[in-house]
């Protein structure tokens, strides 16, 4: 049996997202940027992808500028928010950004004040202490919406309110990878400036993703081509990429709730019989709706995480020790920076859940999971 339970890293793409790369491939080759009728058919289904991906957040079609993934997304906002930036100014952020914000805001460290938002034991910001620190000299606020490793749900529509009260003028940039076709998101009633999404967390394929930039808001860019998506990011679409991925968003919209509710009956269900189960054992996801419907963290006493992963793909289950971007690191950031005691960061896995996933599936991993610990916890006492 396989198990495949790492969708937050990566997801398998829908039969009908193939079914459209294939055919793009095959019958609708041309480029969009061609005055021919191939390329204006090409065109028309790149802009329908497009309006489908603006309806996933309630956004306006010519809202949404197509990417080569949440990562690009990401460093063209940012890049963008930062350019120019003052001695004086400062940059708000907090520890548990994904690395495509943590690292691109460390660019700047030498140049400007950074400051990390308290957090608390779930991950949750501080709004107190947010409202403390934005001021006059606040240009930029990037907070995730949801968190890669942990699933925590920030009120971003909060945070955005306040900062926006505070001052006017700062930029907030959400990274809403996680969150997007998750969790419900109307950047009509979120004060937002730009926002980051990716196709293949959502079942459609990779090397594409989707920057939301407000209307009203002039980017600058550091890429310069030829001029497609208006010049955000110019070079020759990945067009099978976009349709695919615009047809991912179209079967999303349409079952958004029933998939959701799913999905978080899924991780109750997993949360449920882990703990149920086996002793010794931290669940750092929150069960409720200040978590993602997809995420569940849980922490083994005594027991490697790496170790874990690798006894449970023996048995064809697929989970991760955190984010896939972070997989290589020795150190979990995410987790210390919410104060997990050390003897349960170190037995850390993060389950993520997807469209193919399934109640029967539950007990075969569980079951594997129960006898996995056993054995390591039986090993690392010896």
């Amino acid at each position: 049996m396989e198990v495949y339970l790492d969708n937050s890293a990566t997801t398998r793409v829908r039969p009908e997202v193939l079914q459209q790369i294939i055919d793009v491939n095959e019958n609708y080759y041309g480029n969009p940027s061609s005055l021919h009728r191939m390329g204006l058919i090409v065109e028309k289904k790149v802009d329908e992808a497009r309006r489908y991906a603006a309806k996933i957040i309630n956004a306006k079609h010519d809202e949404i500028y197509f990417t080569g993934g949440g990562t690009e997304s990401n460093n063209i906002a940012l890049f963008s928010h930062l350019s120019g930036i003052g001695e004086n100014a400062n940059i708000i952020t907090t520890k548990i950004e994904h690395p495509s914000v943590y690292n691109v805001v460390e660019q700047f460290k030498d140049r400007v004040s950074i400051r990390y938002v308290e957090t608390d034991g779930m991950g949750r910001v501080n709004i107190d202490n947010l409202s403390e620190i934005v001021d006059s000299d606040t240009v930029l606020v990037s907070i995730m919406h949801v968190n890669n490793e942990i699933g925590i749900v920030q009120d971003i529509k909060k945070i955005a309110e306040i900062v926006k009260s505070k001052n006017k003028h700062t930029k907030i940039h959400v990274d809403a990878v996680q969150s997007y076709g998750k969790i419900k998101i109307d950047v009509n009633s979120i004060p937002v400036d730009t926002m980051a999404f990716s196709s293949h967390k959502i079942h459609g394929p990779k090397g594409v993703g989707g920057l939301f930039i407000r209307s009203s808001l002039k980017i600058k860019t550091s890429i310069f081509g030829g001029g497609q998506e208006r010049g955000i990011r110019p070079g020759t679409e990945n067009t099978p990429g976009i349709i695919g991925f615009g047809e991912a968003c179209r079967l999303l919209y349409e079952d958004f709730e029933e998939e959701r509710n799913k999905l978080n009956e899924l991780k109750l269900l997993y949360a449920k019989r882990l703990t149920d189960e086996i002793s010794d054992i931290r669940i750092n996801s929150l069960l409720n709706g200040e978590g993602a419907p997809h995420i569940l963290n849980v922490s083994f006493k005594n027991v490697r995480g790496e170790v874990l992963v690798h006894f449970l793909e023996q048995k064809g289950i697929y989970v991760s020790t955190g984010s896939a971007c972070s997989s290589k690191s020795k150190n979990n950031r995410i987790l210390e920076a919410v104060n997990i005691d050390k003897e349960y960061i170190e037995g850390s896995i993060r389950m993520s859940l997807g469209f193919f996933n399934n109640p029967d599936e539950a007990e075969y991993v569980v079951t594997n999971i129960k006898q996995a610990v056993k054995e390591i916890r039986e090993i690392m006492m010896l």
